[in-house]
């Protein structure tokens, strides 16, 4: 189904899941996971998660949970850790914010800005040879698309080609790749952020 995760996908997320206290019965992580992918690529709220994926309450507290204890983060790193370095390209993409994100507190924690859309945030992601994340990052909607180069391309390795658009055509950010050994091609290409960035971004960062 549209949003699951493929076998393949599963097989690489598995080791890295939390194990259980033991003598406590396990909850199928492969159909909560589908069931958070499926909300947060749906848009929709927890009170409309189909029954397949099970008790919505389920799929709500170990995305909270795993969120705190930083499991989204350690599966991020260990995904990226294998990626291909010979070409890597970063972007930005502007998602509106969901609909009941403009309601909760603190949302001013949240990188929500006022922009051309309304009340957005703007993924900055960095991707391999792949398309396959390696560093993401938020802003508020309306923040430039390299404001966040200096951080999300500080850890480019020698010979690495970076390619990017217009936005981020600045000698800066050249120099920052030519001190790493790495080199730019900017201005050349459009390149844009994945679905699967984007629910990497949400996981990640909200």
């Amino acid at each position: 189904m549209r949003y699951e995760l493929s076998d393949a996908e599963w097989t690489a997320i598995k080791p890295m899941l939390p194990n259980k206290p033991r003598g406590v019965r396990r909850v199928n992580d492969h159909r909560v996971l589908n069931g958070i992918f499926w909300i947060l690529r749906s848009g929709a709220p927890w009170r409309d998660l189909p029954e397949n994926y099970g008790p919505r309450t389920t799929c709500y507290n170990r995305f909270v949970r795993w969120r705190r204890a930083g499991v989204w983060d350690q599966i991020m790193d260990a995904l990226a850790a294998g990626h291909d370095a010979a070409v890597q390209m970063i972007d930005t993409s502007v998602v509106r914010v969901h609909q009941h994100g403009a309601c909760i507190a603190d949302n001013n924690q949240q990188d929500m800005g006022r922009s051309r859309g309304g009340l957005t945030s703007k993924i900055h992601a960095v991707v391999d040879t792949n398309g396959l994340p390696v560093h993401l990052a938020l802003t508020p909607g309306e923040a430039h698309d390299n404001r966040l180069c200096s951080a999300l391309l500080s850890a480019l390795l020698p010979q690495t080609m970076l390619l990017a658009d217009r936005g981020y055509d600045a000698d800066w950010i050249r120099e920052l790749a030519r001190q790493q050994g790495a080199w730019a091609t900017l201005e050349l290409i459009k390149i844009g952020a994945t679905d699967a960035v984007e629910v990497w971004a949400i996981l990640l960062l909200y």
